[in-house]
């Protein structure tokens, strides 16, 4: 299997380091979050779920291994080519809700509050793998179907530190943060959860509801303040 080419630099990196140079240049001091090893990069996250091998193999046959469709931010974090059928309360469903890679340990569903609503779930809000006591659903692919007893959850929203991105910005591990997003629809989102790890790059991830509400584009600018 041929995966797709990996993708161009992302606009923030490209000002990040232009931003820095700038700062040199001027002789001016640079202020931390252009001194972090990593640019800030702030991504939606869409509808997805995560899935076991086994769960994948349930879904897609015996032996089945995802497909990369689109390479995402985090090295080797991928949406896949497949895609499954969610079944809500009161036979509700969401077609096409993409699988993200590779496989976890868990299965888990994230959505927004509004996809929650249209399906008639009551949806808590969760760190991405606390699922303990969240709601089920029914998941439907091509060769079979996945009962899920637990799993669907909003996942609150989050920044990816590596350990020198946490030093430069002063946080910790589990601190909160603050996103400032500007914009005609400017809004400061409070309680950003700071999650830090070596493999990771600097990366804020918010659900498809809170960016429609600031109108968030790739040029938007934002900051991020403890």
């Amino acid at each position: 299997m041929q995966n797709p080419a990996s993708p161009p630099p992302d606009r923030a990196v490209i000002e990040h380091f232009v931003r820095q140079a700038v700062y040199r240049r001027l002789g001016k001091p640079v202020p931390a979050a252009a001194t972090a090893p990593n640019p800030l990069v702030v991504n939606v996250s869409a509808r997805h779920c995560h899935l076991t091998q086994d769960a994948v193999e349930l879904l897609f046959g015996k032996d089945h291994q995802l497909q990369v469709h689109k390479w995402l931010y985090q090295e080797g974090q991928f949406a896949a080519k497949e895609t499954v059928t969610l079944i809500g309360p009161r036979s509700r469903v969401i077609s096409n809700l993409r699988i993200l890679g590779p496989c976890r340990s868990i299965n888990q569903v994230e959505l927004a509050y509004t996809d929650s609503v249209a399906l008639g779930f009551d949806v808590p809000l969760r760190l991405s793998g606390d699922i303990e006591g969240t709601p089920g659903c029914m998941l439907m692919g091509p060769s079979g179907f996945l009962e899920m007893p637990i799993g669907v959850i909003r996942a609150r929203r989050h920044v990816h530190m590596h350990p020198d991105d946490a030093a430069a910005y002063g946080v910790q591990d589990k601190a909160m943060m603050k996103l400032k997003v500007g914009g005609p629809c400017a809004v400061t989102f409070d309680e950003v959860l700071v999650r830090v790890d070596e493999s990771v790059k600097l990366e804020v991830h918010i659900d498809t509801d809170e960016a429609n509400a600031c109108n968030l584009k790739s040029e938007t600018p934002c900051e991020l303040s403890s």
